[in-house]
């Protein structure tokens, strides 16, 4: 899929995004970061093909139904259906049967971990469940090219976990996937290339290299600190009793102070692989 002479702006507007050119091949990871306003969000409604270019061309984007997995960055959820039925709705939507659709919003939801079941009502689901809603519905028919907008927001920590898992996966399987963050760190943990949009132009991001940690916490509290939140973190999963931080070596001191004063006690830290 390639982007060509992209140009965007809305009514008599400045430009959004300017001369923006991009090539996208299987087995691509690639990240878009910048800060808020950049334009990185019209560029991915680029991509799906939910706006169109003032200027230029898009080319090659897959056109087999479903093909094109989408989380935006804020989902709709007042809705009274339940997260199974939306699912359930949506692979339909994309060809399936009802009950292979069905079947497969159970599979996502239960990977997921959404707290309250597949019967819940969107409108009744927090900030964080709703992006797994979302998340799911964007893989209820394997996507060839999956678009994230900013998806690890709100996630909890296992959904974090299971989002990296899933974006490896859709590049296993010779698929695409971009994703935006406003993380350099976390982009470059995950993807195979990085670029960077300032005033409305798109660039290779040469971020600097990276020495990550991994920090190993055990819960003390119930109510301890969400981890995935705190600064310069790429990665949290479990691993038994034990959950294990990824962050980048110069926060590392940081969220060790920050884990330590939310309740939670260090098991470990080791030094990982440098990043680029």
């Amino acid at each position: 899929m390639r982007l060509q002479g992209i140009g965007k702006r809305y009514g008599g507007g400045s430009w959004v995004l300017s001369d923006v050119d991009l090539r996208l091949s299987d087995g691509d990871v690639v990240a878009v970061v910048g800060g808020n306003g950049a334009g990185k969000s019209t560029l991915l409604r680029l991509l799906v093909g939910l706006t169109r270019p003032t200027v230029g061309s898009v080319l090659e984007r897959p056109a087999t139904v479903g093909a094109v997995g989408y989380v935006p960055d804020r989902f709709p959820q007042h809705d009274r259906m339940s997260a199974r039925s939306y699912l359930t709705h949506m692979g339909r939507v994309r060809g399936l049967r009802t009950n292979l659709a069905q079947r497969k919003a159970d599979e996502l939801l239960d990977r997921l971990a959404l707290v309250g079941g597949a019967d819940t009502a969107l409108r009744a689901l927090s900030k964080g469940n709703a992006q797994k809603v979302a998340l799911a519905q964007a893989l209820v028919v394997a996507p060839r090219l999956l678009v994230l907008d900013e998806p690890w927001s709100g996630l909890d920590v296992s959904a974090h976990a299971v989002l990296g898992e899933i974006i490896g996966e859709v590049r296993r399987d010779g698929g695409c996937v971009v994703f935006t963050d406003h993380r350099t760190v976390v982009a470059a943990a995950h993807a195979t290339r990085v670029y960077r949009i300032s005033g409305g132009r798109l660039a290779e991001d040469e971020h600097e290299r990276r020495e990550l940690a991994g920090v190993e916490l055990c819960r003390v509290t119930a109510d301890a600190v969400d981890l995935a939140v705190l600064p310069g973190v790429v990665d949290v999963r479990a691993r038994g009793d034990v959950m294990v931080v990824t962050v980048a070596d110069a926060e590392c001191d940081a969220v060790l102070g920050a884990a330590l004063a939310g309740g939670w006690s260090v098991h470990a830290v080791r030094r990982t692989a440098v990043r680029s």
